[in-house]
């Protein structure tokens, strides 16, 4: 079992930045992929970023360039670095934990979630 718990939300302006922190329990991350999510009201959830269990990113096309990932393994946590915000970027973010496959995006393949976080970019 895993258990997550995200922090670092808010309210920030457009261009600005913000990075989410994701401490993770109960397994290391050897053991399983991370990924993070988000879902904007009234929409699905959408993939977001992460990494496979090389240790590769991989991200989604509406943050290339603008959102990385990266992992404190020691503590056992992951983060996502958002630049660049974007209104359309305003959401809850959640991380997740898979704990099969190479580096899944879809979020049916992911079997442990965060509570999630919010994230809104006013204009």
């Amino acid at each position: 079992q895993v258990q997550l718990v995200e922090s670092g939300g808010g309210l920030v302006q457009v261009g600005d930045s913000l990075r989410l922190s994701c401490a993770a329990s109960g397994r290391t991350f050897s053991t399983f992929v991370m990924g993070w999510f988000r879902q904007a009201p009234g929409k699905e959830r959408e993939f977001v970023a992460r990494f496979s269990r090389s240790g590769g990113e991989y991200y989604a096309n509406a943050v290339k360039g603008r959102f990385t990932i990266s992992r404190e393994i020691a503590k056992n946590t992951g983060y996502l670095q958002m630049d660049s915000l974007k209104p359309e970027d305003t959401a809850v973010y959640y991380c997740a934990a898979a704990l099969t496959g190479w580096g899944p995006v879809n979020a049916r393949e992911y079997d442990y979630w965060g509570q999630g976080t919010q994230v809104t970019v006013s204009s």
